[in-house]
């Protein structure tokens, strides 16, 4: 299991709420005093119960300021993470976008409230129920699909933005070719495993242009981890 975050124990418990003003706790806290100006995510990021998408048993973790796992391998990324690579996407109303490993749905359902259209691809049956019921009743217009994440989405492309919701080793040539002309992906990167850095690809007139923004730790997604290298 990569150690970039804590664990949480999955057990059954007794279900208290998170406290009324914990939203702004997060925000006031947590999200605007690094640099997130963006007025449409943290208008969504007040408002938005966060809990709606977590599992009931891990509902009281939901405005921590870290990763909530979600599974062996797979975690709700930590509100600042969301924010940020949200605020690095820059979205742009009417823009089409996809967000692979949209796990439960909260990053999907801020970019939702930015007046963009949003395909979420999500594989993991458990983490894609919980989605669904979250974005229907926060974010009923955006469309969830089930789909191999390493796949993307070309029946639906091209794309004038894609966000993978979490750390990759590499990114797929065949997910960035699903990007329009000045399309723009972004994601964490990891290639070795160690700290990550937030890029943003750029798919120019003369291919991909890669920008590393802000260094960001996060687990990597099982889908986009490197293959395993054999020595003789």
């Amino acid at each position: 299991m990569d150690s970039a975050a804590p664990v949480y124990s999955a057990a059954p418990m007794e279900f208290q709420p998170p406290p009324t003003d914990a939203r702004a706790v997060m925000v006031d806290g947590q999200i605007r005093p690094n640099r997130v100006t963006d007025p449409r995510i943290l208008t969504a990021m007040r408002h938005l119960p966060r809990e709606h998408f977590l599992p009931r048993h891990l509902a009281e973790f939901a405005y921590i300021d870290d990763d909530i796992p979600l599974s062996d391998d797979r975690v709700m990324l930590k509100p600042l993470i969301t924010a940020r690579l949200l605020q690095l996407a820059a979205p742009v109303a009417q823009e089409r976008c996809l967000v692979i490993g949209a796990g439960t749905g909260y990053g999907t359902a801020i970019l939702a409230s930015c007046d963009v259209s949003v395909v979420a691809l999500e594989e993991d049956d458990t983490l894609r129920a919980v989605a669904q019921t979250a974005l229907g009743r926060h974010a009923p217009v955006v469309n969830l699909l089930s789909g191999k994440l390493e796949a993307g989405c070309p029946d639906h492309a091209p794309w004038d933005l894609i966000l993978i919701e979490g750390a990759v080793a590499s990114i797929p040539e065949a997910i960035v070719s699903q990007l329009r002309k000045n399309g723009r992906l972004v994601t964490v990167l990891r290639p070795d495993g160690g700290p990550g850095k937030a890029v943003v690809v750029e798919q120019g007139t003369s291919g991909p242009v890669w920008v590393e923004s802000f260094d960001c730790m996060t687990r990597l997604l099982p889908q986009f981890r490197a293959a395993p290298a054999f020595s003789f």
